[in-house]
């Protein structure tokens, strides 16, 4: 069961403790789950993990693809093994060994990327993954996630122990927006609904989720009235979540922290023509460029992420039905 907050205010802990504490709690009650780090257990939060599970953390150095080949053999030995590392390392580095090595064979291989899209911040454009969940979707058996905020991670990191195949998570390392009340559980590849709305939805993920509850409440001021989706599984999407909204609001918006080529705009617009029906719609996300050096909020604004352009992106998906 999901409960959504009615205060949405900031976690006072960071995604990577929640992430570490997730992992540990799984751990302590399977002996089967391991952590590969390459080189980077502090900035991943996972020193507490290492700590009390020294025999099951390995940490190879700044060698991905070594690191990845690692979890395939790890899995094929019955291991559920945590591939850990900053997206763009996990995804870009690593895709042909994430190919070769768990999702070509059907292992068992989790990979979880930091950094997310702009919160990459000051690594800059070489670090700021705009194309992890896009590269990854379009192969075979993969899942896609982005959680968007610490009870969604923690309740996903159970569900990926838990379930067989090559999963990848992207999450930022920092303090997210709390969206959801504790104890709420999620599943996998089944969209929550935020807030609900007549005129238009908004389809998000990630860290956008709260900058498009943000827009909605701007919208209501001006007698708008927006649904907002949080479609945190990207792979598998649901198909049947998105024809409900496009059915019973005429317009859609999506909002992602990623290049609209291949993530969330892309996944939603196949859903659609795969489907026949046609209702307005604009997209919010990354348009085919490349990261920069900056805070976070200077980035969300140099990128038009943020919740202004959200809701002037609703204006225009409405004016249009």
């Amino acid at each position: 069961m999901v409960k959504v907050r009615t205060v949405f205010d900031l976690d006072p802990k960071e995604m990577r403790i929640v992430y570490n504490d997730a992992l540990c709690r799984a751990a302590a009650a399977n002996d089967r789950v391991v952590a590969i780090n390459c080189d980077l257990c502090s900035s991943l939060g996972l020193k507490g993990f290492v700590k009390d599970f020294p025999d099951r953390s390995v940490n190879v150095g700044i060698q991905e693809a070594n690191a990845c080949s690692m979890a395939g053999g790890m899995s094929a030995a019955g291991m559920i093994p945590f591939f850990n590392t900053f997206s763009v390392f996990a995804t870009r580095r690593a895709y042909d060994q994430i190919f070769m090595c768990a999702a070509y064979p059907k292992l068992n291989v989790k990979i979880v990327g930091g950094d997310a899209g702009v919160s990459a911040t000051s690594n800059g454009g070489t670090h700021m993954p705009f194309e992890d969940m896009g590269i990854l979707r379009v192969m075979p058996g993969v899942t896609v996630m982005e959680p968007s905020d610490g009870v969604m991670l923690a309740d996903l990191i159970q569900q990926m122990v838990d379930t067989y195949g090559v999963q990848y998570i992207r999450f930022t390392r920092k303090n997210a927006v709390r969206i959801y009340e504790e104890g709420s559980h999620f599943e996998i590849g089944k969209a929550v609904t935020v807030r609900d709305g007549a005129d238009a939805t908004i389809i998000t993920c990630g860290i956008l989720v709260a900058e498009a509850l943000k827009a909605a409440e701007t919208l209501a001021a001006e007698g708008i009235d927006v649904r907002v989706v949080d479609m945190f599984t990207l792979k598998p999407i649901d198909a049947d979540c998105i024809l409900r909204c496009a059915a019973q609001t005429g317009a859609i918006v999506t909002a992602e922290n990623h290049q609209l080529m291949g993530g969330l705009f892309s996944a939603v617009s196949e859903v659609l023509a795969e489907n026949g029906v046609g209702v307005p719609m604009e997209k919010i996300g990354i348009h085919d460029e490349f990261g920069e050096v900056g805070d976070q909020d200077y980035l969300m604004e140099r990128f038009q992420l943020s919740a202004p352009h959200i809701a002037a992106a609703v204006r225009k998906a409405v004016a249009r039905k």
